[in-house]
């Protein structure tokens, strides 16, 4: 098997549930705690051996690009000042030559046309999508929970988690032959199955690893679900001819693309660092 070395973000949406925030800052570089969302999800990538991140822009988001390259007067000026600390930190940051690329999608046209503009970079071989308004914290990063079970499963691989009581319809909902421990073999998926028909209560929550075959469906794949079209539906076709496996992984996911999700990613990464769980923790019941 083909390693997995690239990963696919796809950054071109309008981040339309967290307006007017942004209206000129892209959902991405939204901050949790002091740093972008995008931050959290290249840290994640890197942890998890990725060498080559592919963005998937597109307009009003050249701010991305901005974030991951030199800001000169910046440095001088933390230079100068000896915060060699604060420095050291933003450096650590850059990629290394060759290490990021950025594609334009010219129209959103959902999802899975957003991972097909990535195809001539990627080419053949397996690559890693991560949503980028999806924080996932965990002791060992989601994705590398991912690539493992890939490494000993093959094929593609879906990372999945529980849906809170009795709200499993309103998720996609993959559907498993026999449920056995953390990772176990698809049999489908359903997209906001009618409540009580859901197949089991795992939903797909934002990294896939998924072979190079997709792109070839991708690039016939009609407009699904909202008019758009939809990596789902490609992945449903793949899975016909190869395994795809669902692991649900151990940690804990925060939707950043929704206000009260990026607040509680905000309070949630605060009292984790022990540089701040402190106060904010007083901070937060001073508020109550």
């Amino acid at each position: 098997m083909k390693p997995v070395r690239k990963a696919v973000l796809p950054v071109a949406g309008f981040g339309t549930r967290v307006l007017p925030g942004t209206k000129t800052t892209p959902k991405e570089l939204l901050n949790v705690v002091d740093r972008p969302i995008l931050s959290y999800i290249v840290e994640e990538g890197r942890a998890a051996g990725i060498e080559h991140f592919v963005f998937v822009t597109g307009r009003n988001k050249g701010a991305i690009e901005d974030y991951f390259d030199h800001q000169v007067e910046l440095e001088a000026a933390l230079a100068a000042k000896g915060k060699t600390a604060l420095l050291e930190e933003l450096l650590g940051e850059l990629p290394r030559p060759g290490e990021m690329s950025f594609v334009r999608q010219m129209a959103p046209l959902g999802l899975g046309h957003a991972v097909w503009c990535a195809r001539d970079i990627v080419g053949d071989e397996p690559f890693a999508v991560m949503l980028p308004d999806m924080v996932m914290s965990a002791s060992k990063p989601a994705l590398a929970q991912a690539i493992e079970a890939y490494d000993q499963k093959g094929g593609n691989i879906v990372v999945v988690e529980p849906a809170p009581e009795g709200m499993a319809h309103q998720y996609g909902i993959v559907a498993l032959d026999g449920q056995e421990g953390r990772l176990n073999r698809m049999t489908g998926m359903v997209e906001k199955p009618p409540k009580g028909t859901e197949p089991s209560n795992l939903f797909i929550s934002g990294r896939y690893i998924l072979q190079p075959e997709i792109f070839d469906l991708l690039e016939k794949q009609g407009k699904g679900a909202g008019g758009e079209i939809q990596l789902t539906d490609s992945m449903l076709t793949l899975l016909e001819s190869q395994d795809f496996h669902a692991l649900e992984y151990e940690g804990e996911t925060y939707d950043c693309g929704d206000k009260i999700g990026l607040l509680r990613a905000n309070v949630a990464l605060a009292l984790k660092r022990p540089d701040l769980a402190d106060a904010a923790r007083a901070m937060i019941q001073g508020l109550l």
